[in-house]
């Protein structure tokens, strides 16, 4: 907890929150969020790929889960999301259900760009002034009319960020976050996650390439297969 405290000032005295939401108005703190796993064990297709694994992360604190393919960084996080039983052990995910950023965007193609972003923030309470800036956070502006069959894989991915930052989760899980972005999208991202770190949200994230993200806790599944 003190760790992730200290987390917090970091950020909060960076101007990390604001600057990520570009906008004068900070959004409010969330509920306390705690991310624990209990000798976790996880297996696909027979394979045992997560052994014994437990870990804690509280309000703050961002997990880095890094390994080749097949490693198992997947499956963790469908595992801590509740899409995948364990063969053993536990997951405790306060407050729940988690924000999920998967490979596949689940994005409607007809559907319009702010249409998406209505609905979803409808969902969780959000108001004109959340979308506003989400869209702005993500650079989405003048993509509002566009159909989301028609975007490109990295506009695809920024408007699924947006969506994100629209759940009001406390806790979310992300894979491969920054593949299909661009230097300026990568950035939005890492402001995105110190703004939602700065509000006391818990971020976990598969990734092969090097995501820059400061304070973060590191996993590599890679040499805990090896051990």
């Amino acid at each position: 907890m003190e760790r992730a405290a200290k987390a917090l000032d970091r950020a909060d005295s960076a101007g990390l929150c604001l600057r990520a939401m570009d906008t004068a108005v900070s959004p409010p703190p969330l509920p306390p969020a705690r991310l624990k796993t209990r000798r976790l064990r996880l297996a696909r297709g027979g394979k045992v790929l997560v052994r014994d694994l437990s870990l804690s992360l509280a309000s703050g604190q961002a997990l880095v889960l890094t390994g080749p393919n097949g490693a198992g960084k997947t499956t963790l996080l469908r595992a801590l999301a509740g899409l995948l039983r364990p063969v053993s052990g536990e997951v405790a995910l306060e407050p729940g259900p988690a924000g999920w950023l998967g490979h596949s965007e689940g994005l409607k193609p007809g559907e319009r760009v702010g249409e998406m972003l209505s609905f979803w923030a409808a969902l969780s309470g959000a108001g004109s002034a959340e979308i506003e800036a989400a869209s702005r956070a993500m650079a989405l502006g003048h993509l509002a009319r566009r159909p989301c069959g028609e975007l490109s894989a990295g506009q695809k991915r920024r408007a699924c960020l947006a969506r994100l930052a629209l759940s009001g989760r406390a806790v979310w899980l992300m894979d491969e976050p920054a593949a299909p972005l661009d230097a300026a999208g990568r950035e939005r991202l890492a402001r995105l996650v110190a703004a939602h770190r700065a509000r006391g949200g818990i971020v976990a994230a598969a990734t092969h390439a090097d995501l820059g993200w400061p304070d973060v806790e590191r996993l590599d599944l890679g040499l805990e297969a090896a051990a």
